[in-house]
């Protein structure tokens, strides 16, 4: 499978969308050192390593790893950066014992819909699981002891010190990550523009099927139109999205299916 390195117009130079068209994970280059913003699946390690030779720099150079939640599409190549490069590894504290877990992908909390439900309106989706399996993302390695917050924060210990905002649904402890400096916004999958389980795209909440508490999903939208309007939406699936105030009035009159 191989990566997506991709700059657009939409993407500042100093931020790179790394992944596959099944999940997005990011670099971010900062002067101090490199964040990493999620963790793809565990199959992008040789892919993410090439890119750093790309731009001139090793896995040491990674100084933190900011996990958006702890669910294993967006894990694989945490608890490896952390061994390998020392980086810290971020996360909201609601999500620590499942990222501690001995196998991630079964701690994590339940849905409010089962998979199946949506599998046997689109069996199409069942190749998006097979895919996922095959790249190892439902055996992802856990993070013991990782670095915790459980309200918005500065990440004055992370280069280019992002602000760290829960918005709750999705998973218990979603977190979104601003860099101010940069214009952008990483929403994971509390804001995405492409759902693999349904099939659509554009601004909108992940179904029910991956989603947590979809009353407290939509909710967080509310959070997310304080932040403001101009960031671009860099999510845990799909397409950048230009301005986030449009992205989150979207997914409102869409709702959650």
């Amino acid at each position: 499978m191989g990566i997506i390195v991709e700059q657009t117009p939409l993407i500042p130079p100093a931020v790179h969308r790394l992944g596959d068209d099944m999940v997005n994970f990011y670099l971010v280059e900062e002067p101090e050192g490199l964040v990493l913003v999620d963790g793809g699946l565990p199959t992008h390690w040789g892919e993410l390593c090439d890119h750093l030779a790309d731009i001139g720099a090793v896995p040491g150079d990674i100084k933190a790893v900011l996990l958006t939640h702890a669910h294993p599409d967006h894990l694989g190549l945490a608890a490896r950066v952390r061994r390998e490069a020392g980086a810290a590894v971020w996360i909201h504290s609601a999500e620590a014992a499942t990222l501690a877990a001995a196998n991630p992908a079964r701690a994590g909390a339940s849905t409010e819909r089962s998979m199946a439900r949506y599998l046997m309106r689109r069996p199409a989706s069942m190749g998006l699981v097979l895919r996922l399996a095959r790249s190892g993302a439902f055996r992802p390695a856990p993070v013991r002891d990782p670095e915790v917050f459980e309200s918005p924060a500065t990440l004055t210990r992370v280069p280019g010190a992002p602000e760290a905002v829960p918005i709750p649904g999705h998973t218990p402890g979603s977190t979104a990550y601003v860099f101010r400096h940069h214009g952008v916004i990483f929403t994971g999958d509390a804001l995405v523009s492409y759902d693999g389980l349904t099939g659509l795209r554009g601004p909108r909440l992940v179904c029910r099927g991956f989603t947590h508490d979809g009353a407290s999903a939509l909710a967080s939208l509310d959070t997310l139109a304080g932040i403001g309007s101009d960031l671009t939406v860099l999510p845990g699936h799909g397409d950048p999205m230009a301005e986030l105030s449009p992205a989150v009035e979207e997914a409102r009159r869409v709702g959650i299916s």
